[in-house]
């Protein structure tokens, strides 16, 4: 029996997947919330003839939000056949009118295999050879995405990467403005830092905008983990690729920042594990996109800025009262940490 699932009709789903899809068609359908994402959600749907996952923006959204639907299912679509690995993509479609399945776009792809790895426990099913080896496989994706000509699969058009660090900077300094309810002034030196010596974009590409382990689908056995797909692609357009590096950078070490990060953002990342430290997958991307080292320095600042950002918006939201469950307390004492240790490596 369908079962309905906030913001999803499930039997209005089943009814669609018949009419538009019917080689998909199953029997009953379910849905359930998947954890994960920073705004849209994301569902799994069983009792089609394969695993599918609907992608919907957040609930409460405007219309204006329906736009990332249409961008990530393009992006998602371009990419297969590169060698990127991403879900195969099923369709995506314009519910606002209708209002027959989440009564927004929404974007239908079949589930890939694999587990996510974010927590340090789920290490133990693998080897430390294992491990090595997915993380150099994980950087050399994130090397070929960049190598990727945006126009030569349709992406032509998909972002401005003139100008991209600027807007960027921007943006994030307009989302710092939203959010302050107190001092914070190492995040005030740090937007100021950035401002001021920020890089010559020397090539630009597709950027995914989010990459890191918990990004990513893992399969296979202990000795010989693979990634079979690459998730959360909301936040991809075209700009400077070293941005996603910063970001994999500051994911990859986030359990040895000082402030309690450990605790607080989850991830797998572990040296004693088998994974290997962040400079050596550096020389793995350097080598796999044909460049030399980049610097890395202003990039690794501008996600440990961005990341103290959202952490301060959280802690805005908290205060006021809109957040929902355990451990918001702590998040307000991370941001200065996170932005200290951004003028550091800055």
């Amino acid at each position: 029996m369908a079962t309905d699932v906030p913001g999803l009709d499930v039997a209005g789903l089943t009814a669609w997947i018949a009419d538009a899809h019917p080689d998909l068609a199953g029997g009953a359908l379910s849905a359930s919330v998947i954890a994960g994402g920073r705004s849209n959600l994301t569902y799994a749907v069983e009792g089609a003839r394969i695993p599918l996952i609907v992608r919907r923006p957040p609930l409460g959204h405007v219309l204006s939000s329906a736009h990332d639907m249409r961008r990530e299912h393009r992006v998602i679509s371009a990419l297969a056949g590169t060698g990127v690995p991403v879900p195969r993509t099923v369709d995506v479609v314009d519910d606002t009118a209708a209002g027959q399945v989440t009564g927004t776009v929404f974007f239908v792809m079949e589930r890939a295999p694999g587990r996510v790895l974010a927590h340090t426990s789920q290490n133990a099913a693998y080897t430390p050879a294992g491990l090595r080896s997915l993380s150099i496989e994980l950087v050399q994706h994130l090397a070929d995405l960049h190598r990727v000509d945006p126009e030569s699969v349709g992406l032509g058009d998909f972002g401005r990467p003139d100008g991209y660090l600027a807007r960027q900077l921007s943006t994030w300094r307009r989302q710092l403005d939203a959010s302050r309810s107190r001092e914070t002034p190492a995040l005030d030196a740090l937007q100021d830092s950035l401002a001021g010596g920020m890089p010559a974009t020397t090539r630009t590409g597709i950027v995914h905008g989010d990459f890191r382990l918990d990004n990513a689908l893992v399969v296979g056995d202990a000795g010989s983990p693979h990634i079979s797909a690459i998730l959360d692609w909301e936040m991809a357009t075209l700009g400077d690729p070293l941005v996603d590096l910063g970001i994999f950078a500051l994911y990859w070490d986030i359990r040895g920042l000082p402030g309690g990060f450990a605790g607080a953002v989850p991830s797998a990342v572990d040296p004693d594990a088998g994974y290997p430290a962040f400079d050596e997958l550096v020389d793995v991307y350097a080598e796999r996109s044909g460049g030399g080292i980049p610097d890395l320095r202003w990039y690794r600042a501008f996600a440990a800025y961005k990341l103290a950002v959202i952490l301060e918006g959280i802690h805005f939201r908290f205060q006021a009262g809109d957040t929902v469950g355990e451990g918001f307390d702590r998040i307000g004492a991370l941001v200065e940490p996170l932005a200290r240790k951004g003028l550091e490596v800055r």
